[in-house]
């Protein structure tokens, strides 16, 4: 088993989640950047879905009981074993005994701690994810918190070091207008995909406040709640639009004027308070519809920014 010493700000055992049960009111959660919890898994050799350790701006130290192998992925944290600094993005062996200290990422928000064989707490509907809106699945470790460890592996580490994406200053996230952009008034989505919107500290694994330009309705009576999926960019009253991560309540009441391509979701996972982001349509045929749109709409006046 490993053993928490020093949790972080927030530490949570995350896998792939578990979808299926909207239905029943209970949300997906699962790891908020999917593509670094798989890579994690990957890089010792656990099935993709393992169990791992998700960090919210690092700060963990582990003290682990028996030999084993671990990695490291996510935003870039400085870590040592046993005072010896180690690399992201590749296996590492321990010892037992071993500690080791990840510090605070120098970009990027989440990083992914993977042990081979994967974090054996109980699952919860099928999965050992924790959701912290609903509190479904594990508790969240706490200093002197001893997790158990897995026997399931698949095979044995073939990569020392896998090639990863960058964190840039600003991120460009991709978008598909819609289901509610008619709510909306025409500048809205030209407004969106031109404006540099600004992320706020009142963020978290629900969601992500966005601060900017805001978007105009131009429906304004009630909605009735409707479905919610991760990507989804809500707008309550104040235009400020709210980007739903891993978290996200299964339901809303107020209109979503765009939601992310799949892919982008990972990379929105990584904003952290204060960082700039744009967004620009994502699928080249519905956007050009979409920008399309979008100028007759403003009566043939320019869209600025929105077809890049």
């Amino acid at each position: 088993m490993i053993e928490i010493l020093r949790p972080g700000l927030l530490t949570t055992v995350q896998d792939l989640g578990r979808p299926g049960h909207a239905a029943l009111g209970v949300g997906a959660s699962g790891a908020a950047d999917r593509g670094s919890l798989r890579l994690a898994n990957r890089l010792v050799a656990n099935a993709e879905s393992a169990a791992a350790l998700e960090l919210t701006y690092g700060s963990l130290t582990v003290r682990f009981h028996a030999p084993g192998t671990v990695a490291l992925t996510g935003a870039p944290c400085p870590a040592a074993l046993d005072g010896r600094m180690v690399g992201m993005n590749g296996p590492i062996h321990v010892r037992t005994g071993q500690t080791l200290e990840v510090g605070m990422p120098a970009a990027g928000l989440r990083t992914y701690l993977a042990v081979r064989g994967g974090i054996d707490v109980p699952p919860v509907l099928g999965s050992r994810a924790t959701d912290t809106l609903s509190g479904i699945g594990p508790i969240l470790p706490a200093a002197g918190t001893r997790l158990p460890i897995g026997r399931a592996v698949d095979g044995y580490p073939v990569v020392d070091l896998a090639p990863v994406r960058g964190y840039p200053d600003e991120a460009v996230l991709r978008i598909i207008p819609g289901p509610r952009d008619d709510w909306f008034s025409s500048a809205a989505l030209a407004t969106l995909c031109s404006a540099r919107y600004q992320v706020t500290a009142d963020s978290n694994r629900v969601g992500a406040r966005l601060d900017g330009p805001p978007l105009q309705r131009s429906i304004h009576r009630e909605m009735p709640s409707e479905g919610m999926v991760a990507g989804a960019l809500q707008v309550p009253p104040n235009g400020q639009p709210v980007l739903f991560l891993a978290d996200h309540p299964v339901t809303g009441g107020y209109p979503v004027i765009a939601v992310l391509t799949d892919r982008d979701i990972d990379r929105a996972a990584q904003l952290r308070p204060g960082q700039s982001v744009r967004f620009r349509p994502g699928d080249p045929a519905r956007g050009s519809a979409f920008v399309q749109r979008s100028h007759e709409r403003l009566g043939g006046e320019a869209v600025g920014g929105a077809s890049g």
